[in-house]
């Protein structure tokens, strides 16, 4: 049978995995490997995936079918589909101006782009780009009256979702960033500068917009750092360990929405409820934190049990594909976020890349609702395989 689905993303790049090969390519290795690694040995980055994969679905393939929707609601909001970009540190370093081309390409398809503290644009920056629907990665600040200013910024740029982050209370121990001696902006060992050159791409287009820096945190910062003050100043701003008592302060302040992301048990779930939050976003950080942990679906499942009807409950961390992410909504997400995989998109195709990501979710995604008869993704639940 000929494949007459209309394909609305570059067919030369027909899959995640052509993206992160082209983007490869074009990315200094020193930069992949702060993109691709997780912390250690790497266990639990291999087990989000393998985990995930292992999740399968039930087609029913002799009920009436009427057509896939992709549309969700979440907060009162109606999305065009079921995911949205991750926050990720950095982002402009990995590719320059990733995070104004992940926004604008979230807004233009009516997703929610979560924006991070420490990424490489400024809240109002991405604000501006998005008319405030962008969502915002609060890492806790040590000091009061930052912490107090960064959140009148973020109220100030239209933001009406604030994500706490609570998954960070140590720096990973990513062996790959300190061989590599990553640092922000870049350093410039010998070897850095030679895989920098290697890859004209990216040099270009990192001179054309300028070294990346820390936007959001740049009005906090003493001028002029060297690399091993920017070192510490980082290792001093943040209060990284949260606790009930500085989340309190926050629901009592923050007028919109309020999710945590980091909860990987029931014990901190039940906590998140408590405080009265509007959401959960289970995640291991990417696989980047703790290697001894649970996957994230593994840690989904065993809060959806527990919780799931009465907190909304999303997901990141493992999820790559349009299949990833019918899976997840089959275990009961409400919601899914995908990083590496927007990145790849930028890394390879630059500006197009974030829409180009996009279709290629929602293709791949309608395509698999299409396969087992599944009409709405709210329905999905429906579809698990269970033995």
């Amino acid at each position: 049978m000929r494949n007459t689905q209309k394909i609305l993303f570059d067919p030369a790049y027909p899959s995640i995995e052509s993206l992160q090969e082209a983007a490869r390519r074009r990315i200094p290795p020193f930069v992949f490997d702060y993109l691709e690694g997780g912390c250690n040995r790497e266990v639990n980055l291999r087990r989000n995936r393998e985990d995930l994969q292992a999740v399968k679905l039930a087609p029913k393939y002799l009920a009436d079918f009427k057509g896939a929707q992709l549309q969700t609601r979440l907060f009162g909001q109606q999305y065009s589909a079921p995911f949205g970009v991750a926050p990720i540190g950095l982002q402009g370093m990995i590719w320059p101006n990733a995070p104004e081309i992940l926004a604008r390409a979230c807004y233009k398809h009516n997703l929610p782009y979560i924006l991070s503290t420490v990424s490489t644009s400024s809240i109002e920056r991405i604000s501006e780009l998005t008319e405030g629907s962008a969502w915002f990665q609060f890492y806790h600040p040590a000091d009061p009256a930052i912490r107090d200013n960064l959140l009148d910024r973020v109220e100030a740029s239209g933001c009406k979702v604030l994500v706490l982050l609570c998954d960070t209370p140590t720096f990973g121990y990513r062996p790959k960033e300190i061989r590599n001696g990553l640092s922000m902006p870049p350093r410039m060992t010998l070897s850095n500068i030679i895989q920098m050159v290697s890859k004209p791409p990216w040099l270009l287009e990192t001179l054309r917009t300028g070294l990346p820096h820390f936007a959001n945190l740049k009005a906090y910062m003493p001028a002029g750092l060297n690399l091993h003050q920017l070192g510490n100043f980082m290792d001093s701003f943040f209060e990284k360990r949260m606790n009930p008592e500085k989340i309190a302060y926050i629901r009592d302040r923050w007028k919109g929405k309020l999710l945590i992301k980091g909860v990987s048990t029931v014990e901190d779930a039940a906590v998140a409820v408590e405080l009265g939050l509007d959401g959960i976003i289970v995640s291991n950080h990417g696989g980047r934190q703790l290697d001894a942990g649970p996957s994230s679906i593994e840690a989904f499942e065993r809060i959806a049990r527990e919780y799931g009807g009465k907190i909304s409950l999303m997901i990141d961390s493992g999820v790559r594909t349009g299949p990833d992410v019918a899976r997840c909504l089959a275990k009961g997400a409400a919601f899914t976020f995908l990083g590496r995989s927007f990145m790849y998109g930028v890394g390879a195709l630059g500006n197009r890349g974030g829409e180009h990501t996009i279709s290629l979710l929602k293709t791949q995604l309608r395509q698999i609702m299409e396969q087992i008869g599944c009409e709405k993704v709210g329905d999905l639940p429906g579809f698990l395989w269970r033995e």
